[in-house]
């Protein structure tokens, strides 16, 4: 790849995998990010124009910033930094003649329990993550259709990423699983869609080589999708363990959430349970990936694949205390 690319938001989770996979390819590319020395070369605040400035030699620009958890306070965060973010990357790219864009959004803006939603089903988020995500879209797509000639866009719409040094959503269920403390709220049916960091990045890529213009929007997703008894199984095969699980009523699960809510707003604590999680965690979450595992990309790792490296990682290894993670819930 000859392009200069330029990675926002790349010292976080995806960004640093990414930046792993294109220097093992030799691929020409600077990572930017508000976490870097403000005085360094690799500082860019989205929220900050001027900042900007440091990508106007990239030819193409991968936007991964974002606030993702869902107890960011004030609410305003996810639109000064997902919106804000995508209005400011727009007036670069259109400022330094920049054509290609690479934007991680997700799936959060179809909402809760729809039925296998692709690519053209109907935006319904449920919470302001996914709305925020939505709009940054259509930031987005008004910038490439004010002249679209020579323009190339990709929005990937990843549902819930996992991987090694993830301390999200996933990591904090597989902890549960994997130390035996497991509490499963209701019947274990609902259907979970995941990815795999290592096929998201790797997903990432193939879009990068690619010299195709166009506005393409793609779900990721690696199939198939788990049931939550399934998952159980899967992990007690990877870890080579059976696993207790105690089942209760999903009216008792919500009712603990919101006791967990209390509880944090008396402590000014964040707790790992909430009512939003347990929300989720009842949820079926599955989506159509037809089209992403149809355009030529071949994922380089099973679901199973990537849950066993995970939990060898995280849960088998001995590791350093000073190996990096990622807080990414």
């Amino acid at each position: 790849m000859k392009d200069n690319i330029g990675i926002v938001g790349g010292y976080g989770f995806v960004g640093t995998r990414l930046s792993e996979l294109l220097m093992s390819n030799e691929s020409e590319h600077r990572v930017f990010d508000n976490k870097a020395d403000i005085n360094s070369h690799d500082y860019l605040d989205v929220e900050d124009l001027t900042s900007l400035e440091s990508l106007k030699n990239s030819s193409v620009i991968i936007n991964l910033a974002a606030v993702h958890r869902d107890d960011i306070k004030p609410l305003s965060r996810y639109d000064d930094v997902n919106i804000g973010g995508a209005i400011n990357i727009c007036k670069c790219a259109e400022k330094y003649d920049i054509k290609k864009i690479i934007f991680t959004s997700s799936v959060a803006i179809y909402g809760l329990n729809k039925v296998n939603p692709n690519e053209d089903h109907p935006e319904d988020p449920f919470n302001h993550y996914g709305k925020s995500k939505w709009e940054a879209e259509k930031v987005i797509k008004a910038w490439y259709d004010k002249d679209p000639e020579g323009k190339s866009v990709t929005i990937i719409r990843p549902t819930v990423i996992f991987g090694e040094k993830n301390r999200g959503n996933v990591y904090n269920l597989l902890k549960q699983i994997a130390s035996g403390k497991f509490l499963m709220i209701g019947k274990g049916q609902n259907r979970k869609s995941m990815s795999y960091v290592g096929n998201v990045v790797e997903f990432i890529k193939h879009r990068l080589e690619l010299a195709e213009e166009g506005y393409h929007v793609f779900n990721y997703i690696d199939k198939p999708d788990l049931t939550m008894t399934s998952l159980l199984g899967v992990i007690e095969k990877s870890l080579n363990k059976k696993i207790p699980s105690v089942r209760i009523p999903i009216w008792l699960g919500y009712l603990g959430g919101f006791g967990f809510d209390v509880l944090a707003f008396v402590t000014r604590k964040k707790l790992a349970i909430s009512s939003v999680r347990v929300k989720k965690f009842v949820a079926t979450t599955q989506f159509d990936a037809t089209k992403v595992h149809s355009s030529g990309f071949k994922a380089p790792y099973t679901i199973e694949e990537g849950l066993d490296l995970t939990l060898d990682y995280e849960f088998v290894q001995e590791r350093s205390e000073d190996d990096e993670v990622f807080y990414t819930e």
